[in-house]
């Protein structure tokens, strides 16, 4: 144990964005565990004790073992499911499954004292779309028109009123093909001709297409704000189109800046991904804002900035101040 304590990487094995902040506070000495909630319980044992004095006790790994009461700050990234043992039934399994959460996740989210960047609770609230944009409209930022339904009919009149309109899921839901292969919904746009009645069969999010030319990425971390502008995608998901990109720091909009920091206030966050287009007018739409976001594919100097900012969060639990 250091003197700081400990910083705490809930993630799971193939996260290059925790792996590149686990490199800085390694570099830094820092002493660091990672935990994955999905290898509970056939690779982590957990024993946890409350009383007047509060919690204590100790979760182990394979490799690590993290002191409860000894926890400085913890970075929740993006850990797998909480799991079951293998060969149970369907019930059983599913018993086992919410236990852990609600047991292992509970006592996660309540180490005494520590820093979370950001806490879970916290991610989960920011993480629904039309939350997100009923703040960013009590924080003066601008989004295109959008509407949630399942009525085809009410969709239709969108497109008559605001169209071109794209459609974007509301969640990064997992999905796979037959053969097993992970699928991605990307955001498109919707022509008629394509609405059917499945719009009936569960909730989607249409908006107005912003004609861009050029995105921005705007990376909160702490005090710190890191604005990158995107260029070169020839469609409307950059997502696409990575090899096509040119990234470039930028300073960060006064009314942007302004923004995002009473929208992070308004969640809780000290970690949050906005994404935002410009239009062909110079206006700034915000789309949504992530509270987790990925930035490891960044070029390095931009990489190494966020990287550093938030491991200045998670070592002295509380970060830098930047302009």
């Amino acid at each position: 144990m250091t003197p700081e304590g400990s910083v705490l990487v809930v993630s799971r094995p193939d996260d290059v964005t925790a792996d590149s902040v686990i490199e800085e506070l390694n570099r830094r000495r820092v002493h660091v565990i990672r935990l994955d909630p999905g290898d509970f319980p056939a690779d982590i044992t957990v024993t946890a004790r409350l009383d007047e004095h509060g919690m204590r006790g100790r979760a182990r790994t394979q490799t690590r073992v993290a002191l409860l009461d000894g926890i400085r700050s913890v970075y929740w990234r993006r850990p797998r499911s909480y799991a079951a043992p293998a060969g149970m039934g369907e019930q059983d399994s599913r018993w086992c499954r919410e236990e852990a959460r609600y047991g292992l996740g509970g006592i996660l989210a309540s180490l005494p004292g520590a820093h979370y960047v950001n806490h879970p609770w916290r991610n989960r609230d920011a993480e629904y779309k039309p939350a997100q944009l009923a703040t960013a409209a009590r924080c003066g930022l601008d989004f295109p028109p959008t509407l949630l339904t399942n009525d085809e009919k009410a969709v239709r009149e969108f497109l008559r009123e605001h169209g071109p309109v794209i459609y974007k899921p509301l969640r990064s839901t997992d999905y796979q093909d037959a053969g097993n292969r992970a699928l991605t919904v990307w955001v498109e746009e919707v022509a008629p001709d394509q609405l059917h009645s499945g719009v009936s069969q569960t909730m989607h999010l249409f908006q107005k297409r912003v004609h861009s030319v050029a995105d921005l990425r705007v990376t909160v971390a702490g005090d710190d704000v890191f604005t990158v502008r995107i260029e070169g995608s020839p469609g409307i998901d950059w997502r696409r189109h990575y090899d096509s990109l040119t990234y470039s720091l930028i300073e960060t909009p006064p009314h942007v800046r302004k923004g995002v920091r009473q929208y992070m206030d308004a969640f809780g966050l000290v970690f949050g991904a906005f994404d935002f287009g410009v239009g062909r007018d110079g206006r700034i739409w915000l789309y949504e804002c992530n509270p987790n976001g990925q930035f490891a594919w960044f070029p390095e100097p931009i990489t190494g900035a966020i990287v550093a900012s938030l491991a200045d969060q998670l070592q002295h639990a509380g970060g830098r101040h930047a302009s």
